[in-house]
């Protein structure tokens, strides 16, 4: 862990120091491992065990991490949307609108004038049916 002590303000700089004296202090109060490990193989012999006996070949246990299963790779989509000033700016319709849409859009102009002709339809805008009203026949 690297910490840029140049770019911490003061009180960043107190509770650091604070926190390394309480490391410090469980550090010193420690016994050391070597000492630890004699203790634990004379228990062990003394109840007639071996300490590869209680843990295996592996000096002590390693806690399970879970790994992720692998992500799909999304799909790769035709570009539906291009703008005519810039041939390298194009958007295939799905995630959030790319500025140079949303500022053409903004200056009076419609998605639909930007569509790729031939190869695109309009990207359907998802719609929400909480609070619209539905005409139900009786009878």
């Amino acid at each position: 862990m690297n910490i840029e002590i140049d770019k911490l303000n003061l009180r960043e700089l107190t509770s650091l120091l604070a926190a390394a004296e309480k490391r410090k202090k469980l550090l010193s109060k420690r016994r050391a491992a070597v000492l630890v490990r004699r203790q634990a193989i004379a228990l062990a012999a003394r109840h007639g065990y071996t300490i590869e006996e209680l843990f295996g070949d592996q000096p002590a246990a390693q806690p399970v991490r879970r790994t992720r299963g692998a992500r799909r790779k999304p799909n790769k989509v035709a570009p539906k949307y291009r703008d005519p000033d810039n041939e390298r700016n194009y958007w295939s319709g799905r995630g959030s609108m790319p500025r140079w849409l949303a500022k053409k859009i903004r200056f009076g102009q419609h998605p639909t004038d930007f569509l790729i002709p031939g190869l695109a339809k309009p990207t359907a805008r998802k719609t929400n049916s909480i609070g619209k009203r539905r005409l139900v026949k009786q009878g």
